[in-house]
């Protein structure tokens, strides 16, 4: 394969597009990696998309006088002397970059951050129902650990904290919001100061559900009126708790009494809106809501992870944009554990990210839809194969119970 980043106004029909950079959810094109003619030219051109990645081993290359755009993070090769001295190709420089930890090295980390947060968080609730007041240093050290865990493979500690029985949701989703902040702080390349601070705010924000009533907390059904005004008290209370544990970080501080706010002004406690939220506030308020929804809770059973990102994109006035966006492109348009229907009419999940958010997932096939009957399992990496995803589905309409014993094993 041999790469080239160049712009969009240099790209030709008959070239081999592998990637596309830019605003990548604003764009027509749901195939990432495809032979362009002159409709998809012009398309690409007025959709916002500045740079893209080709292929020549497989398309056209770019004719003499037109300039390849510098590939993304590459290392710009100081000038030479020697006129003639070749430039860092884009495949030079994939090949030179440091090798992350895959999706299964990283599991085994994953699982024991998920497991000392467990418990961590479940000893804070204690010590505060107690009326203790808290101690944050086992906070700190948990938040770094989540910090270096999503740094090196940002999928591996967030789908395992999803995954979750609705005995130890409150305490698992403290770790969950926690990674999923980090991620999205470093997706959306945010200050060093911020990114810091995101893991600790989504292992803090609901510290103040230690003073709401168990009963109220797990309860099996819908709540009353006087219920949830008592639950819509628990940002406030966490706020305090922090406060009286000495804990001076603004945004943090902030995070804890506002991850509740909508855009549109319409959240609570405080009903701020717009511009009076900060953007750790934003992504805090995208994470609680995806992982609350995606997890199984004691009123209800979580929703598929695919189906939770699309119907969230449908909630006008309620998430920051951008913030969305960031966590989209975390997790993938189809995220890990996500069951999807095949155009060859079988079932499978997807237990890997493509190469980029848009790039077709990595998926296990173990159910036939014609014949309702479990198949052999196979995994498929869709990128390269003549199967394809048809639709997103709903493990409850297929009578489906802890997929996770699938994509997991």
């Amino acid at each position: 394969m041999a790469l080239k980043t160049i712009s969009t106004e240099a790209l030709r029909a008959g070239m081999y597009v592998v990637k596309l950079h830019g605003p990548w959810l604003e764009h027509p094109f749901w195939r990432t990696r495809f032979v362009v003619e002159q409709d998809d030219v012009d398309t690409l051109r007025a959709s916002g998309i500045t740079t893209v990645d080709i292929d020549t081993d497989r398309g056209d290359d770019v004719g003499a006088g037109e300039a390849a755009a510098p590939a993304e993070n590459a290392a710009v090769p100081a000038p030479s002397a020697d006129a003639d001295a070749p430039a860092v190709s884009a495949a030079r420089v994939v090949a030179d970059a440091p090798v992350l930890p895959t999706l299964s090295d990283e599991m085994a980390r994953a699982r024991l951050i998920c497991d000392d947060g467990r418990a961590l968080v479940e000893a804070m609730f204690t010590e505060l129902r107690m009326g203790r007041t808290l101690v944050l240093d086992g906070a700190h050290d948990l938040a770094a650990r989540i910090d270096e865990s999503v740094s090196r493979n940002p999928l591996a500690l967030v789908s395992l904290a999803r995954l979750k029985t609705a005995d130890n949701y409150t305490y698992l989703h403290s770790v969950a919001v926690a990674g999923l902040m980090a991620a999205v702080a470093r997706e959306l390349d945010l200050p060093a100061a911020q990114r810091e601070h995101a893991a600790m705010a989504g292992l803090l924000h609901d510290m103040g559900k230690a003073h709401v009533p168990l009963g109220i907390l797990n309860k099996a059904g819908a709540l009353q009126d006087e219920e949830m005004a008592t639950m819509r008290q628990h940002p406030a209370h966490g706020e305090k708790i922090l406060r009286e544990a000495g804990l001076d970080i603004p945004e943090v501080l902030h995070v804890v009494r506002h991850h509740h706010e909508r855009m549109d002004g319409r959240g609570y406690p405080d009903a701020l809106a717009g511009d009076a939220l900060p953007m750790l506030t934003r992504i805090s308020a995208v994470c609680d809501v995806y992982d609350a929804i995606t997890s199984n809770r004691p009123y209800k059973a979580g929703w598929d992870p695919a189906e939770s990102l699309r119907r969230m994109a449908t909630w006008q006035g309620h998430f920051d944009v951008r913030a969305l966006k960031g966590l989209i492109r975390v997790l993938g348009i189809f995220p890990i554990g996500s069951l999807v229907r095949l155009a060859s009419d079988h079932l499978a999940v997807v237990i890997a990210a493509g190469e980029h958010p848009l790039a077709p997932p990595k998926v296990r096939v173990f159910y036939s839809a014609k014949s309702h009957a479990q198949v052999f399992r196979r995994d498929l990496d869709l990128a390269g194969a003549k199967d394809s995803i048809v639709s997103i589905e709903s493990p409850k309409k297929w009578g489906f119970r802890n997929l996770e014993h699938v994509w997991m094993a």
